[in-house]
This record gives C-alpha cells, sequence and structure tokens, in this order.
C-alpha cells in the first residue's frame, strides 16, 4: 500500500491520477458492497462524508488520502470505468451531475457547492466538460520535471517545443538590414493576423524556395491537407462507374470467401477488414499502374502487398478467371492441394505469389532491398530494369516494426526513386488505435521525409476536401489536427453526422463550414477519405509514378482509409481485426452497399452461391481483362527462369583445388572457402552471376583481397580517393562493382541475398549469391528473414564463418556460435553442413551449385566455416556421395586388440584425428569417419522410417548402413550435443557424444575445448568407456585414463550458478 501512496503522489502535494468516472451498471445483490464501490458503494473504511463547504484543495487532500488508502486496485478502476463511460456515452469526459456521481462512488461526498467549485477547479478552458488531460492536470498539480508525455498531449500536430528555440547557429548575415527586415516582417504577421497565418505563410515561402531551385529542405511536417489540390489533379483516364462496380465487387468477394469459411466451420480464420481498406487503392492500382511481367523493359513491378489483405488478391484474381470458385472455397484449406494459403506465401503458391509480407516488418525492408537489387542488376547489364517499379503496402501499424524504419533509412540513404511506399493509415492495429493520442500520417511524413522521401499526403476524399480547400483562414486544418486519430476513429465508427458537427466544428466555432449540410450529407462527406476516392487515389499514384521516373527520391502515398470500410458493424470497431464472420445483417447491408444481386435466404447458406461470379463475355470481365493486357499481364504472378537451361554451371575444377591437400601447409576451412569461391566468381559468365555480400568482416573473412578484383558495388560510383589507393589491396569501388558491402547490418544483407536468390524468379535474371558473416548472428539474428527466404523459394548460399564454440576463442558468449546447425534444420528448404577438410568444403560448394542452378531445386545451402588452421588431407576416393549425405569414413583403423568409430565434423575433426595415437597406447585401434552433415542424416533417417511404419518400400537409412552394427563409436564436434544426438536411432551399439553445450566464454582453445569436454584426451576417455560398457575391456582403463590426463567430473560454470 504505502508503493501505490508513493504512486499517487505528485509535487505539490497532489494525487497523480488517471481521470475518475462514472458508476457503472450497479452489480448484482449477491455481490460484497465493500469490493464493489465503483459500482455504488464506497471503499470499505474510507468513505468521507460532506463537510457542507470545503475548499478545492481540501478536497483535493481527502480525494488523494482515498487513493492512498485504496492503491493501484481503485486507480485502475477508475481508469477501466472512465472508458467504459466514454465508449457508451460517446462522450470525451465528465459533466457536472457525473463529476458529483463519480466522486461519490469513490467515496468523496459533496455538498452542491463543493461539488460546483472542485469541478471548476478541473474544468480549466471552462467548457463545461472535465477531459482526461484537464482531471489529470488537475489533479497532479504542475508537471513534474521528467513527465514530459502529458505535457504534451493535447498537441496533435507535430509541432512540439523544442528547447533549442533560442540557440542560433552562425550563418553567413549578407546585408544584415536586409536580413533584419525580413524578421520584422515576420513578427508583424504574427502581431496583426497570427501565428496561424504566420505558420501557412511559411510554409507558402518554403514551397517556393523549392521551386526556384534554392537548397533548402522542407520543413518534416506540413498541414494537414492533401499533398495534390483538386484543381491539380489529372482527369482520371478510366470508366470511373465500372472500377468502383468492379471494387465492390472484389471487395464483396474477398469478405465472403473469409466469412463463409469461418461459417463452414474449422476456425480457418482470415481477415475481412485490412482489404476493405485498401481495396480502392489496390484496384485503382490495378486498372491503371502496376506493370505485369511482359511489360517490357524489366519483368513488371514488384508489388509487395499487406499480408492481412491476401483475400483482396484472390477475389481479383477470381474475377480475372485465374481462380476457381473451388479454390476459393478452400481458403486456408491447403492440405488436399486445392485451396489458397492464409497469407502471400511463394512456396505454397508457387505460380501466384512472389513475395511472403505477413511476418510485419520484413515486407518493407525486402521490398526496399528488392528495389536496390534491381538497380544493381541494371548497372551490372545483367537485366535491363528500367521500367520496374517497387510497390510496398504497409499497415500503419506495422510502420511500428523497426525492420520498417529501417527500410525508409535504406530507400532514403540510397535515393530509390524506383520505390514506391503506401501506407495503409486506418488508425488501427491489431489491437486498437495506432497513436491514439496523436496523427499518425503527420508523424509518419517527418519520418518519410527526413530520410528523404518525396511525400504524397492523400487524406480527404472530394466532398470533404471541399470544405479543406475553402479553410480561408486555416481554422479548421488547424481543428482536424488538433483532433487525436483515436477521436477520429471513433466519429468514423460511430457514423453519427450530428456528433461529427458537435466534436469537430460546434467545439472549434465552426459551425458556419457546415451550416450548408445536413447531418447525412456531412457524415457521407466524412466517411469517404480520399483511400476510398478514386480520383484522388489515380491523382496520389500518377504523381508516384512521375517521380519514379523522372525523380531521386524514393516516394511515399501517407492514404487515410477506413478498416472495416461499407460494413458498419466493423468499420472502425477495435475488434475489427479480429472478425472473421459476419452475421446475417452484416451480409444484407453488405450486399446493399455494394450492389450484388443475392437474396436474403442464398446469403444464409455459407455456399459457392455467395460467391458473385463474373460471366467471361460481361462488360466487367471484359474490362479487367483489357487494363490488365494493357498493363502486362496478371499480378501477383511468379514467373520462375529455368536456370538449367539459361546458364552453364562450371566444371569440377573449379571447386577441386584442395582435392590433392595442401601439402602440409595449414589453411582454415574460412580460406578454402575464399579460395573456391574466387574460383567461381571468375569462371566466364556463371561467375559474373555470382553475388557476394560482405557485413563488414572481409578481413575476417580473408575477402579483402576481392575488392581490387570484383570491385564493391557503388551505384554512384566512388567520389573519393581511398586512404589505401596506393596499395595493391585497395578499397576499390564502382557502379558495376559484383561485391555488395552491406555494412554492420545482418538484417539488410539478408534482405540483400534474399533478392539476389529469388532473381531468377524476379526478373528471370538469375544470380547466385553467398552471404559470409559471424555465424552467431546469422540465424540466431534473422531467422525470421531465413525464413521467409525458404519461402520465396530462394536459391543460395550462407556461410556461418568463424563458427565453433571453442574454435572462436577469443570472442566470448555474445559470439561463439554452436547451434546455429540445429536450427537451420528447423527450415526444411535449409541444408546445413559442417566440412572439417578443403576437399568437402569444394565438394559441397559443387552439389549446392547442381541442385540449385543444374536442377532447378529451392533449396539453401548453410555452410559453416571455422577459422583455425590445419594441414588439409588428400581427397580420399569414392567419398563423394558420402559428404554430401552427411558420412563417410575418412580413415581405416590400425589392427588392435578392440577397434572404435571416432566421428568429428569441423575444426574438432583434430581432436579426433589426435585420438587415434593415444587410443592405441590402450590396445585400440580408431576409425576416423566424417561427419559433414547430421541434419541431413536426420531427415534421411526419418524419412526411411516413415515408409516403414506406411508400408512403403523398406530401405537402410544412411547411417544404418555406416553405423549400423554393434561397434562403440563417439562423435566429437562444436557444436551443443544435441546435433549428433539427432543420428542416435540409427546407430548400432554403444553411441556417446561430446559437445560444446552451454554460454561460450574467452580463453584459449586448449582450454575451451578441456572446459566443454572435447579435446583429444575426453575422446580417448569416452572411447574407452564405450568398450567398459560393453565389458570389452574393464572398467580400470578408463578410470586410469581420467588419472593420466587430469579429468574429473567437478566442473565450475560461473553462466548457471547462483551469483549472490
Amino acid at each position: 500500500m504505502a508503493f501505490a501512496a508513493r504512486l499517487c503522489r505528485a509535487r505539490g502535494g497532489h494525487g497523480f491520477r488517471k481521470p475518475l468516472s462514472a458508476a457503472l451498471a450497479p452489480p448484482p445483490a449477491t455481490r460484497g458492497m465493500a469490493l464493489n464501490w465503483r459500482y455504488g458503494g464506497t471503499p470499505s473504511g474510507v468513505g468521507i462524508s460532506s463537510g457542507g463547504n470545503r475548499s478545492p484543495e481540501v478536497l483535493l487532500s481527502d480525494l488523494q488520502d482515498i487513493f492512498a488508502k485504496e492503491g493501484v486496485t481503485c486507480l485502475s478502476s477508475l481508469s477501466a470505468s472512465w472508458f467504459a463511460r466514454a465508449d457508451a456515452n460517446v462522450s470525451k469526459g465528465l459533466d457536472p451531475d457525473e463529476f458529483k456521481e463519480t466522486m461519490g462512488n469513490v467515496g468523496l461526498k459533496l455538498s452542491e457547492s463543493e461539488s460546483k467549485a472542485l469541478f471548476t477547479h478541473f474544468d480549466v478552458d471552462g467548457s463545461g466538460i472535465i477531459t482526461y488531460g484537464e482531471f489529470a492536470k488537475g489533479l497532479r498539480g504542475n508537471m513534474p520535471e521528467f513527465s514530459a508525455s502529458l505535457a504534451f498531449m493535447h498537441q496533435h500536430t507535430g509541432h512540439y517545443p523544442s528547447n533549442q528555440e533560442m540557440v542560433k547557429a552562425a550563418r553567413p548575415t549578407f546585408d544584415v538590414d536586409e536580413t533584419e527586415e525580413w524578421k520584422e516582417s515576420l513578427e508583424a504577421i504574427v502581431k496583426h493576423h497570427g501565428k496561424t497565418r504566420a505558420r501557412f505563410l511559411m510554409h507558402d515561402l518554403m514551397d517556393e524556395a523549392a521551386r526556384l531551385g534554392v537548397a533548402i529542405h522542407q520543413p518534416v511536417v506540413t498541414p494537414m491537407v492533401n499533398t495534390i489540390a483538386t484543381s491539380a489533379e489529372p482527369a482520371y483516364p478510366g470508366d470511373r462507374p465500372m472500377e468502383e462496380r468492379i471494387s465492390n465487387i472484389i471487395r464483396w468477394n474477398a469478405a465472403v470467401m473469409v466469412s463463409d469459411a469461418n461459417r463452414r466451420g474449422g476456425g480457418v480464420g482470415g481477415h475481412i477488414g485490412t482489404f476493405a481498406s485498401i481495396c480502392d487503392v489496390f484496384e485503382v492500382g490495378m486498372n491503371h499502374f502496376f506493370r505485369g511481367k511482359e511489360y517490357g523493359n524489366g519483368r513488371g513491378d514488384s508489388v509487395w502487398m499487406q499480408g492481412h489483405a491476401a483475400p483482396g488478391a484472390y477475389s481479383r484474381a477470381f474475377a480475372e478467371g485465374r481462380l476457381t470458385i473451388d479454390q476459393l472455397m478452400n481458403f486456408r484449406r491447403e492440405s488436399a492441394g486445392n485451396g489458397v494459403s492464409s497469407y502471400p506465401h511463394p512456396r505454397l503458391m508457387p505460380h501466384f505469389w512472389e513475395n511472403p509480407t505477413v511476418s510485419m516488418g520484413l515486407g518493407p525492408l525486402g521490398s526496399v532491398y528488392q528495389a536496390r537489387f534491381f538497380r544493381y542488376l541494371h548497372l551490372r547489364g545483367l537485366a535491363d530494369t528500367s521500367k520496374s517499379r517497387v510497390w510496398t503496402f504497409v499497415g500503419d501499424g506495422e510502420m511500428d516494426e523497426p525492420e520498417s524504419i529501417t527500410a525508409i533509412s535504406v530507400a532514403g540513404r540510397e535515393r530509390l526513386n524506383n520505390v514506391i511506399f503506401i501506407v495503409n493509415c486506418n488508425y488501427q492495429r491489431l489491437d486498437g488505435p495506432v497513436r491514439g493520442n496523436s496523427k499518425v500520417i503527420q508523424e509518419y511524413e517527418g519520418t518519410f521525409r527526413g530520410a528523404g522521401f518525396d511525400v504524397i499526403k492523400l487524406i480527404w476524399g472530394g466532398k470533404f476536401n471541399e470544405l479543406i480547400e475553402k479553410d480561408h483562414d486555416g481554422k479548421l486544418i488547424e481543428a482536424l489536427e488538433r483532433l487525436p486519430d483515436g477521436d477520429c476513429q471513433r466519429l468514423h465508427a460511430k457514423a453519427d453526422g450530428a456528433l461529427i458537427r458537435k466534436d469537430l466544428f460546434e467545439k472549434n466555432g465552426l459551425l458556419d463550414r457546415v451550416a450548408h449540410w445536413s447531418d447525412a450529407e456531412l457524415l457521407e462527406a466524412f466517411q469517404i477519405p480520399g483511400g476510398h476516392d478514386h480520383n484522388k487515389i489515380y491523382a496520389a499514384m500518377a504523381q508516384a509514378e512521375r517521380n519514379a521516373e523522372m525523380g531521386g527520391r524514393p516516394t511515399v502515398i501517407l492514404v487515410k482509409t477506413l478498416k472495416g470500410y461499407s460494413l458498419q458493424t466493423f468499420l472502425g470497431r477495435n475488434t475489427v481485426h479480429q472478425k472473421k464472420m459476419m452475421s446475417d445483417s452484416d451480409m444484407q447491408s453488405y450486399r446493399d452497399a455494394m450492389g450484388i444481386p443475392l437474396t436474403d435466404e442464398q446469403l444464409k447458406i455459407p455456399d459457392a452461391g455467395n460467391l458473385f461470379q463474373l460471366k467471361e463475355d460481361s462488360p466487367e470481365a471484359q474490362y479487367i481483362q483489357s487494363r490488365r493486357k494493357d498493363l502486362g499481364g496478371y499480378l501477383p504472378s511468379r514467373q520462375p527462369a529455368k536456370v538449367s537451361a539459361l546458364v552453364e554451371i562450371p566444371g569440377h575444377e573449379v571447386y577441386g583445388v584442395f582435392d590433392e591437400g595442401t601439402k602440409g601447409r595449414e589453411v582454415s576451412t574460412t580460406m578454402n572457402f575464399a579460395q573456391v569461391l574466387r574460383n567461381m566468381m571468375k569462371a566466364g559468365e556463371f561467375g559474373q552471376r555470382v553475388t557476394l555480400m560482405v557485413t563488414d568482416e572481409s578481413r575476417t573473412f580473408g575477402i579483402d583481397a576481392f575488392f581490387p578484383i570484383f570491385k564493391i558495388h557503388a551505384p554512384f560510383g566512388q567520389n573519393y580517393t581511398p586512404v589505401d589507393a596506393d596499395q595493391v589491396m585497395k578499397y576499390a569501388e564502382a557502379p558495376n562493382g559484383q561485391i555488395l558491402q552491406e555494412g554492420i547490418s545482418e538484417g539488410g544483407a539478408i534482405m540483400t541475398w534474399i533478392a539476389s536468390a529469388t532473381s531468377y524468379a524476379s526478373q528471370q535474371a538469375p544470380t547466385l549469391p553467398f552471404l559470409i558473416y559471424y555465424s552467431m548472428f546469422g540465424f540466431q539474428r534473422v531467422g525470421d528473414s531465413i525464413w521467409q527466404a525458404a519461402d520465396m523459394r530462394a536459391r543460395g548460399f550462407l556461410i556461418g564463418a568463424t563458427y565453433g564454440r571453442t574454435t572462436l576463442n577469443g570472442e566470448g558468449l555474445q559470439h561463439q556460435d554452436g547451434h546455429s546447425l540445429l536450427i537451420a534444420l528447423t527450415c526444411p528448404a535449409v541444408k546445413g553442413y559442417d566440412p572439417a577438410f578443403g576437399y568437402e568444403m569444394g565438394a559441397i560448394l559443387e552439389n549446392g551449385v547442381k541442385e540449385m542452378w543444374g536442377e532447378d531445386r529451392d533449396v539453401i545451402y548453410y555452410i559453416t566455416a571455422y577459422n583455425e588452421n590445419m594441414a588439409m588431407p588428400a581427397k580420399p576416393e569414392g567419398c563423394d556421395e558420402g559428404i554430401i549425405k552427411g558420412l563417410y569414413k575418412f580413415a581405416d583403423a590400425k589392427p588392435a586388440e578392440h577397434t572404435v568409430r571416432l566421428i568429428g565434423s569441423g575444426a574438432i575433426m583434430k581432436q579426433a584425428l589426435d585420438a587415434v595415437d593415444m587410443l592405441a597406447e590402450f590396445g585400440v585401434g580408431a576409425e576416423i569417419w566424417s561427419a559433414t552433415s547430421y541434419g541431413e542424416l536426420h531427415r534421411d533417417g526419418v524419412a526411411c522410417d516413415r515408409l516403414a511404419r506406411l508400408g512403403g518400400e523398406a530401405k537402410k537409412s544412411w547411417v544404418e548402413e555406416c553405423l549400423g552394427d554393434g561397434s562403440v563409436t563417439v562423435a566429437v564436434s562444436d557444436n551443443m550435443t544435441a546435433y549428433p544426438k539427432l543420428i542416435h536411432p540409427w546407430v548400432g551399439g554403444e553411441y556417446t557424444v561430446l559437445g560444446a553445450d552451454g554460454f561460450g566464454r574467452s580463453d584459449t582453445r586448449e582450454a575451451l575445448r578441456r572446459f566443454f569436454e572435447v579435446d583429444k584426451e575426453h575422446v580417448v576417455v569416452a572411447a574407452l568407456d564405450g568398450l567398459a560398457k560393453q565389458g570389452k575391456i574393464s572398467a580400470d582403463v578408463p578410470k586410469q585414463a581420467r588419472e593420466k590426463y587430469g579429468i574429473v567430473a567437478e566442473r565450475k560454470d560461473i553462466c548457471m550458478e547462483i551469483v549472490s
């Protein structure tokens, strides 16, 4: 309770709390009044009766005592009941009677005079209503210095006070007197015409300066008006009534598809409100802007659709005749192979979807790097992408994702004029308002403009915009800027013209602006914002297209829409995102609004009859076909190239550089990779299509030698002289550079990799990407993006360098990776390999290229690479099959009384090799096996077991063929023990796994390997222990070995200890 009291107190001795509320409906009589004081009783032991004539200061003190005694429960209940009243009565505050009743409900009994005095204390603007902000401010007294949020709660325009207003930079003054005259003129405007006039005048001057070519940045936030004036709108080129009918049909079918799928049972889910909000923008784009694959000068536009709007794409494809009724009837029912996926998933619908977007934030980021890669292809002469644009649909709630903000920064920095963002500003996230207390469009304008975008605001529909453009004194615009998005959402949801007139116009002294409209006319104008006005949508998109053709910046259209548009029981509700089904009355009203010729009886049965199917010869169907033909074909559409028929892949000599070993020279598998990659990049036309991405660690990975040969891609050239220009290994940049230097951004690098790995489909210009990075910062950091890559049917190589929990010895806990191969196994499209030798690296790379480009398989290869040097042996005969399957015998055991098998992987292979001679001292011979992929061995074993279980053609797994006898087997690696244990079910005899479990830490490799028990000594002890368990040797032998090598069971691990 002391904590609650402290929470309630603030400077000046007043309680600092959320506003009070009137009582909710009384509870059942059986509930104790002491526990239900907010329904009409008083808090137990707290009731303060009226003294008759207490001052507001005394009353505030009494109220503070109530809060202090009741604590957090009291305060949270007040908050809940406040918002319940606001929703029920469409009110932003309490009137005098409600206020007095509320005070009584919390235990503060007031006389009429006391109630009036206390109400006046809170009602600072004399409006007769106590708002949330007024109550909080009056209750707490002066704002504490740190608490800025409530101080600004009534400021929604984006023009916040600054502590730097009086700071003046030293600039050239030129003519001092003239400068002062300009300042005096501005002061006069403010004095005689007010700050509003001065504000709009300054915006006009800034616009004029830009038109005159003055190099000055525009303000990041401009007045809340449409960017394109009505007088500047181009004539609409299409048949607008026809297009609106088509929009209505597509919107109807999209909603019915989702609703009926759930009405039929199964709880498959889906979303109705999102596409309802963006349908008109999507349809204007489809009819006039989005270029199909046959458009020319590239493979059309790349459209990244909001994932939750996927039913709209299905509905349009149905209208185009590309999807059948059967497919729509099986929305989210895919197992039988005749349904459509929940969201955009190319893995599930490989000829339909191109770009998965529903892991929110990844769509915006991926689209920007797609646009960047389109330019890369063009500058390197690999594809003509001059007419390919990237259109990115983003929800305003999705802009919260860090990836979304990063995407904006990258697009601006790279000056990607071929990317156009469309932010669907329906003001709603999944749970409620995006920015209920402020203005999301104004906020995003600042974000995008500050990043270097051209911003087009599309806020008001034609009818309501008449009021905006007649706003001669700016008062209506500023009133709209003051209206929080949460209130705007409420006004749309309540759909009450009288309420809009009261809350927006009467309260701001602007009733004369709408005196010529009835409430119905005002409601109609307000309920059609810019995102539902085809003329204004076309104007905005046409300007964005001109920007893409002739400008030097990316463009964003901030479009105001209504979530659940035309569905009044859905529109603007906080629950709209979760609403999956329409009731009978919903269906009927929606049918009427959309003009769909179905009867009430038809609508009651959730079958195919509810879907409105266009006849092939109908005017609507012919119009759709005509528009898409002119624009180059249907979208979305995925048309991958058959790479095996386009590109000749190099022969074995490119990959087999280490087949003869290194003749005693010690190198790491990272260097093995670099050498093979260099050969690949020099292999003619194939080599030109190899793309290398690095995340600012080239020197660590031995890739810096590539800089002067292949050059770093820089679209605007190298406009400086690098510090190492006089050296052979200079840092060389060029527009046609082959290397993509991604900086310190694994999240960005993986998106470039995806764009390259899918270019065989997006532009039918195959490129083979290699991304090399610190392995710890791959699957662990960008695993979601790799899953997205698999969904997109990416083909390429991920190289997890500096791998191994004990091999990357000095870096410590955050860097030492021993588990990414295990994570990689969770993605069905990823094949993970852990090579120990140079020839293994070459064989794996060669097979990967064969699978991806020789056989057109949509797979990803993840290969670990270590930084520990060792002499690489020559390639044994006949091991290629085992290398790819994941296991092969490297060396036979020397003759001995007993024999064991030692399996090594990666850099720890050396520990297994060194253990051979040590075991010989105990009379034990050891075979050496190399496990290149426990993951692939596991998959093979599971597949064989499945066939046997289901009566298929039974065959032994590869592990059973190799290790199925009763021998002792010890597997040792720099991975977690869980990874080698994946093959345990198919290993015969005694199987022991040694691995690096636990957090990494810094030390020498020798110390780390002893700590994690993967050194050669532990290998010997494990092998002897296995023989002892089988009764082949005495238990004293492994005991003697432990004593000889100083191995004990106790191990101190600070990472897992209780620290006092």
